[in-house]
């Protein structure tokens, strides 16, 4: 983790232990030990000290913390209500981040569409997804938790003799009550890379 990245997560680290929210075991929702709150994010075993945050003992991107430590400050005890599936520009404030979301989390899918089709499974539990019944088209869709309120619906339409492959990403319909509406294009871009990583074989599942 870069030393800029660290502190941002150190400063959030002490804001959350500071006042720490007598209820925020049952809102991440985690298991408690002490200090130690111990969750799922972005497909690894995570754990919150006052210390830090791991993701089990592997490397990961520096910006994990950040929006690990965002979640956790921000999360409120609401549930996560995944319908009705809400685009990213329909959340309040994205127009700044919708082109980057678009090409970051949905484009950089687009020339691995047949890839991901054939490791759905292999996705999707790794997410603790699902696979999704596809009401708007699509010709497969899947459900993935990168963070434990946080639900993003990918759906995916392979490459056609009249239409080129694409695809969409919708989240849950109240994210943005648990993560900044930048951390949630974030959260789209990095669960995306991480689908590449697994279909390429660089992440075991």
């Amino acid at each position: 983790m870069t030393d800029n990245y660290a502190k941002i997560v150190q400063q959030n680290l002490q804001k959350l232990y500071t006042k720490l929210f007598p209820d925020l075991e049952r809102n991440l929702p985690a298991h408690r030990d002490d200090q130690e709150f111990v969750f799922n994010a972005f497909g690894e075993q995570c754990t919150i000290t006052p210390q830090g945050i791991t993701l089990e003992d592997r490397e990961y991107p520096a910006i994990h913390g950040i929006l690990i430590s965002l979640y956790a400050l921000n999360v409120t005890p609401d549930i996560c209500l995944l319908f009705p599936f809400k685009s990213f520009r329909e959340f309040p404030d994205s127009m700044p981040y919708v082109g980057a979301f678009s090409t970051h989390t949905e484009q950089l899918l687009v020339p691995h569409v047949s890839e991901i089709g054939e490791s759905a499974a292999l996705i999707t539990q790794y997410f603790n997804g699902e696979d999704v019944a596809v009401q708007a088209g699509g010709d497969f869709a899947f459900t993935l938790f990168p963070l434990p309120k946080i639900a993003l619906c990918y759906i995916f339409y392979e490459a056609d003799e009249d239409f080129p492959a694409s695809v969409t990403c919708l989240f849950s319909n109240n994210a943005n009550q648990f993560l900044p509406i930048d951390g949630l294009a974030d959260v789209g871009e990095y669960t995306s890379r991480k689908i590449v990583d697994l279909i390429s074989g660089a992440v075991k599942g």
